[in-house]
């Protein structure tokens, strides 16, 4: 398992080639981790290289930027874009968040982590605050999850939702009450 402090250098990426294959990378100054739906392997860095290289001899990754070189153990070199949005909510998984929500005016992120806390980033992320998870409740009737953390209230309604900008459809809507605000956003489990 990762260190927090490896996690933190650690960049997430998930790739997207001209034959429509899709990977996720986890990549450090040392290793990447390439998870497919092939099997995931771990490529050591190239030593000597400038960095953002891999290969274990079957398999070389070169990431530049957005863009990786992708040359699979007997197939042809491609050149995939990292879709950034995605690769988002990738890391967030890859930290060890079980679940995330998002809203919009003003803009905010929810992360229930390990099944232990709370954290809520607002201002374009000039603020964090984070609570221990209490005790989930539930509402037979509308099959909605509630946490009340004392400053914050966190309730989750599954039901479709779209993001207000993006439009991007998740699987829950979600309302978080702090400072006298209500949120409204959308939300997903992660695991």
């Amino acid at each position: 398992a990762e260190t927090p402090a490896q996690a933190k250098a650690a960049q997430t990426y998930v790739f997207v080639c001209p034959d429509r294959t899709e990977f996720v990378v986890r990549a450090t100054a040392t290793e990447a981790w390439v998870f497919r739906p092939g099997g995931t392997l771990r490529l050591p860095a190239i030593q000597g290289s400038a960095g953002g290289a891999y290969a274990d001899g079957g398999f070389e990754l070169r990431i530049r930027g957005e863009q990786a070189h992708w040359l699979a153990a007997g197939g042809k070199a491609q050149v995939c874009r990292n879709d950034r949005r995605r690769a988002i909510w990738e890391k967030a998984k890859l930290d060890g968040v079980d679940f995330r929500a998002v809203g919009n005016e003003p803009p905010w992120i929810l992360e229930i982590r390990g099944m232990e806390r709370i954290v809520l980033v607002t201002d374009y992320g000039a603020k964090r605050v984070e609570f221990p998870l209490p005790r989930r409740t539930e509402d037979r009737a509308t099959g909605a999850a509630r946490w009340n953390a004392g400053a914050l209230r966190l309730e989750v309604i599954p039901r479709p939702c779209n993001d207000s900008m993006s439009g991007e459809a998740f699987e829950s809507e979600v309302i978080v009450n702090w400072q006298g605000q209500t949120l409204h956003g959308c939300g997903r489990a992660l695991h």
